[in-house]
């Protein structure tokens, strides 16, 4: 038997969630997950915040709470499909698109923590995108749009064109997954989420800026 929730702790958990929202779109993930964390408190039974709360861990790279959050998200949510479609995530199998990325690759002589790191990113794209719809009934350009990012990510770029070769993908619809990709998650050149080489040239920016920030404290001082 559910808890009952009061109107007013329903109306506090979802400006909470909204709340919470907001910082996730700022990748301010802690504070949004403590956001999330308290609608959840307030109200239990709602899904959405459940799943955000889920979508904030996958950005933070937690992946045991992340399935924790979404193992709520299935005990609350009430559509069959998106159920199915999240239940997969807790599978050990390879799913289509994981077997033709997998196979490929290897054929290709991509390195396996290059592999390794599109998987990641088909995980994480379907946990970040939460209720917008999937369409998975072109594995083939799918698999293609991940390889393709991935490989622009760690310098191992080939051109649109032969990559959707390889996988007999439409190459309209693999760059248009690749756009997607790119644009949910939020990814940039040599991303520290999916870049698989000794020497990433952000830490030069990094430190970069940094000996600025000090170059201008001691100018200031």
């Amino acid at each position: 038997m559910s808890k009952y929730t009061s109107t007013t702790d329903k109306l506090r958990a979802q400006t909470l969630n909204r709340a919470g929202l907001e910082h996730y779109e700022r990748w301010e993930m802690e504070t949004a997950i403590t956001l999330f964390q308290e609608a959840i408190r307030l109200d239990d039974e709602e899904p959405d915040y459940h799943l955000n709360l889920a979508r904030a861990h996958v950005r933070m790279g937690d992946y045991e709470v992340m399935l924790q959050a979404l193992g709520d998200y299935l005990r609350t949510e009430q559509d069959k499909t998106l159920i199915n479609r999240f239940q997969a995530l807790f599978s050990n199998a390879l799913d289509d698109v994981e077997e033709l990325l997998t196979s490929t690759m290897r054929a290709q002589n991509i390195r396996l923590e290059v592999i390794g790191a599109a998987i990641q990113m088909w995980l994480e794209y379907r946990v970040t995108i939460g209720k917008r719809y999937l369409d998975l009934s072109h594995p083939e350009a799918w698999a293609a749009g991940l390889d393709y990012t991935v490989r622009k990510i760690n310098f191992e770029e080939v051109s649109l064109e032969q990559i959707s070769e390889w996988y007999r993908a439409n190459e309209g619809a693999v760059h248009a997954y690749h756009t997607q990709l790119v644009e949910s998650l939020d990814i940039m050149p040599c991303d520290y989420r999916y870049f698989r080489r000794e020497e990433n040239p952000l830490d030069k920016l990094v430190e970069a800026a940094s000996m600025l920030e000090d170059l201008e404290q001691r100018f200031r001082g």
